[in-house]
């Protein structure tokens, strides 16, 4: 890399094309396999730098041997896979003719995601709820596209926008609704330390504002959380 990590190259093709890149962004366009296989290399080498500078002794601690590399790729493959990996595949069907289906359709999907603050987890269960008026999408999807949205440092608002725009977007109408309800490691272990602590967001779109259906949606919600 002739002297330059791959972080500032990945950086500069972002600044180029004027691209942000907050934690919640999605860059995948903008980083290559070759790529993330060099970010788990140099993650390691500054997490080693982090290790050290917790007075952890990494030669001879046989539970900190290799944790570094472990941490490089938990991040790059697992936590923030959302911010490095294009998104799934989704194939929209035409919700039309005899068959149409004119009903709300619910889905739900556990996901896990990261605090962008103090980066620790965030592990809940959003609820996805649509009326159908171009397209339908197969119903694993809706939880791919959640988790997707989800592995990346954000917030659990930005989250639930998140999440119904990609749906909208992909369905072709803003008969959308997403409930959002998870435990964050940053009340959990740090700060108030709350374990009892849950975190409820709700965004709703097109339909889903009318008093009527916003309240079939939240039944579903409550019948949906009892799993």
């Amino acid at each position: 890399m002739t002297g330059k990590y791959v972080s500032d190259l990945i950086r500069t093709r972002l600044k180029v094309a004027n691209k942000r890149y907050f934690a919640s962004d999605n860059i995948s366009e903008f980083v290559t396999e070759e790529d993330k296989s060099e970010l788990v290399v140099e993650l390691t080498e500054k997490f080693e730098s982090v290790l050290d500078s917790l007075v952890i002794d990494r030669d001879n601690d046989p539970n900190s041997k290799g944790t570094a590399k472990r941490l490089a790729k938990m991040y790059i493959n697992e936590l923030m896979a959302g911010r490095y990996n294009a998104m799934p595949d989704v194939t929209s069907f035409p919700n039309e003719g005899s068959d149409r289906f004119e009903g709300m359709l619910v889905v739900r999907a556990e996901i896990t995601s990261m605090c962008s603050h103090h980066h620790q987890p965030v592990q809940g269960v959003a609820v996805i709820a649509i009326i159908p008026t171009g397209y339908v999408i197969g119903l694993s999807k809706y939880a791919r596209i959640a988790q997707w949205c989800a592995r990346r440092g954000t917030l659990q608002e930005e989250l639930a926008n998140q999440i119904a725009r990609e749906i909208m977007k992909n369905t072709d109408t803003e008969n959308v609704a997403v409930y959002i309800e998870a435990e964050h490691g940053c009340m959990l272990n740090r700060g108030v330390e709350a374990h009892s602590s849950l975190t409820q967001t709700c965004v709703v779109h097109g339909l889903f504002h009318n008093d009527s259906v916003k309240a079939e949606f939240l039944s579903h919600v409550d019948r949906q959380m009892r799993k």
